[in-house]
């Protein structure tokens, strides 16, 4: 499948290296670039700046391999680049391993017309003309590949129209929905983020004619993101401010937080966890309205109703239960699972109900020490927040998915939260520590769900190593009184191993 060409004009070296860069933020594992043009056109320019790009180092040693054939490189992708100019025929083509190369990495392939077609799956015809001072370009080919090109050509339009059209981009992370990151930085302008968050499409009906991201109120845009840090930021929780938004096209510029990572050589640190907890105490005591002004209108935060924590709940039953047993659930456990959590859901009736950020821990937590006070923790991710049980994201922080939190620590953390609020006045310690509970099994029986989907849908198997973990969270939470028909239902069934329900 083709979709319409892109075509663009480059005037200058500078401009051509930057074109690279902007083009290997684009690319995938199994890209195949084939790069024609004149001597001299600037197809070695283009492809050095693509490696150097990959490979974060933009001072690599990037050879023209017209002598070699090809050159490997080690980078966030592996890359080939290849050189056929001297090749006799296209049968040579099999003893440079382009076809293995595409399967693991990035092939970039100058003098592309003497493999006469065949190069390897479906490549990306780059072609490079004189055209005036510069160089006009054009791309043709794939266009599920082509849309990656162009949207990545949207985003240095976007950064120009922010004034930082010159700004060099720096691959940061993706996270398991469709959005990424990068590192924006330009000389005399602070580094900041760029968020590239496009609408996501729903997925199939599951039930009631609703996909699962319309249950559990998942963030579709980057309008809530932007609405409720504004909200976060007024209430005094060091957010990141937003330089430049295209709320239609998905993208942000924010404010870069800083490095300080909130662990210390990946272990908890307890004045940390106790700070954290502190931040949510006073965010706690200030009101939280329902509708937000973003974008000349309005964006309303969705209820955590019983729907959404019952179908996150129930992650357990579609994707844990399964690899824990070797065989799906039967309609009968799934239904008395179900049962279970409504019985315990009936109890949050009269929790106290605030923001949930709903990912409150360590790998969305920004470790500040230049600052002070409560501004020592920055706040990164709570795009996907609700209106529910506040008790919430001090669970999810207690019980950091991400790390081992021991008992102590745990009851150490939730005792600085409850202090903090017992300050400010009157406050339920045992309808607390109910919801607490309560919430903590969600979150961990959510979890367990989520890391096996990562493995088996997605083909993330790294995820697999922190379930003893959460379910040793998860064994913590539902000892709680208020969890018994849940507890019933884990020992009935076996479903907890004998050393995770210690």
């Amino acid at each position: 499948m083709t979709s319409e060409n892109i075509t663009l004009q480059v005037d200058g070296e500078t401009a051509m290296s930057r074109l690279g860069a902007d083009l290997a933020l684009a690319l995938k594992a199994g890209d195949v670039l084939a790069l024609s043009g004149d001597l001299g056109a600037g197809k070695s320019t283009l492809a050095r700046a693509m490696i150097c790009a990959l490979a974060g180092n933009p001072d690599l040693d990037v050879p023209s391999p017209t002598f070699t054939l090809v050159q490997e490189y080690q980078a966030r992708l592996p890359v080939l680049h290849a050189d056929l100019y001297r090749i006799g025929s296209p049968d040579e083509l099999d003893e440079l391993g382009l076809d293995e190369a595409a399967e693991r990495g990035v092939v970039l392939v100058e003098w592309p017309e003497r493999a006469e077609g065949n190069l390897p799956g479906n490549p990306v015809a780059v072609t490079i003309e004189p055209s005036g001072k510069g160089r006009r370009i054009t791309f043709d080919g794939p266009a599920f590949t082509l849309a990656r090109i162009q949207r990545s050509l949207a985003i240095r339009d976007f950064l120009a129209e922010a004034g930082q059209g010159e700004a060099d981009r720096i691959f940061m992370f993706g996270d398991a929905s469709t959005r990424a990151y990068e590192t924006i930085t330009q000389p005399d302008t602070p580094i900041r983020i760029l968020m590239d968050a496009p609408k996501r499409p729903d997925g199939p009906p599951i039930r009631n004619n609703k996909p699962y991201s319309q249950i559990a109120h998942l963030a579709e845009s980057v309008t809530p993101f932007v609405a409720i840090g504004n909200a976060l930021r007024q209430r005094g929780l060091a957010a990141p401010a937003i330089h430049a938004e295209d709320l239609d096209q998905g993208l942000l510029l924010i404010e870069h937080l800083g490095h300080g990572n909130f662990l210390d050589d990946g272990k908890p640190v307890a004045e940390r966890y106790h700070l954290a907890a502190e931040v949510l105490a006073a965010f706690h005591a200030q009101p939280f309205p329902a509708t937000l002004p973003v974008g000349g209108g309005t964006y309303v935060v969705p209820a955590y109703d019983r729907d959404a924590l019952t179908i996150e709940a129930e992650l357990l039953s579609d994707w844990y239960l399964p690899y824990f047993t070797g065989k799906p659930a039967s309609d009968t456990l799934r239904a008395a699972y179900g049962a279970a959590w409504n019985q315990v859901c009936d109890q949050l009736d009269t929790a106290e109900k605030h923001l949930v950020i709903r990912d409150y821990h360590s790998p969305n937590l920004i470790w500040r020490p230049e600052e002070s006070g409560l501004n020592r923790i920055g706040v990164i991710d709570f795009q996907d927040a609700l209106i529910g049980p506040s008790a919430y994201d001090v669970a999810s922080l207690a019980m950091d998915a991400r790390v081992d939190i021991d008992p102590a620590l745990e009851a150490w953390t939730k005792a600085a939260y409850v202090a903090a609020r017992k300050a400010q006045g009157t406050f339920d310690v045992e309808g607390f520590e109910r919801a607490y509970a309560i919430m903590a099994a969600q979150r961990n029986a959510k979890i367990l769900g989520i890391f096996v989907r990562l493995n088996e849908r997605d083909s993330k198997p790294v995820y697999l190593k922190h379930l003893p973990r959460i379910r040793s969270y998860f064994a913590r939470a539902i000892a709680h009184p208020a969890l018994d028909p849940v507890r019933r239902f884990v020992e009935d069934n076996g479903i907890l191993a004998p050393a995770d329900a210690r």
